[in-house]
């Protein structure tokens, strides 16, 4: 597996972006939506990777820095074609490993707590996540579930 840091021009990132940005934006109540665009995904205190197998997109996640040792993964996401395939787990694997090397010690996550968001709380919680409270600037909201893992 390749994995490219910001490369943010790329066709295929950033139409996977987008296709990301229009779905989750589709199924969450705007008030409860905290996708970021890739304007957003540009910010300096997050760093942003893509995933390739075969010099094809399989998919993408970043890591925000709440501060030194806290980070929240954001825009994971596994191309469409690839899911089912143990992609997402590769991802997470990364940017955990990406985390313990810039000194996080510990990883949030919010995700929706809909349908169309169980194969992803699924996934984190197998890597060890658990509820907690909401986190950096999230308020309690029904239409979100927030994870952390002490790494």
């Amino acid at each position: 597996m390749k994995v490219i840091e910001n490369n943010f021009d790329n066709t295929d990132v950033n139409d996977l972006l987008i296709k990301h940005f229009i779905e989750l934006r589709s199924v969450s109540p705007d008030d409860s939506c905290h996708v970021l665009d890739i304007k957003g995904l540009k910010d300096p205190t997050i760093k942003f990777w893509s995933f390739w197998e075969n010099n094809q997109l399989i998919g993408c996640g970043a890591l925000k820095f709440l501060d030194k040792e806290n980070g929240e993964f954001k825009s994971i996401r596994v191309k469409d074609e690839f899911r089912g395939k143990g992609v997402g787990k590769k991802i997470i694997s990364h940017l955990i490993a990406a985390s313990k090397r810039e000194g996080i010690k510990k990883l949030s996550i919010e995700t929706g707590a809909g349908d169309f968001f169980g194969s992803a709380r699924k996934l984190f919680k197998k890597f060890g996540f658990k509820t907690c409270a909401p986190f950096a600037n999230y308020k309690k909201d029904s239409n979100s579930c927030y994870f952390d893992l002490e790494i």
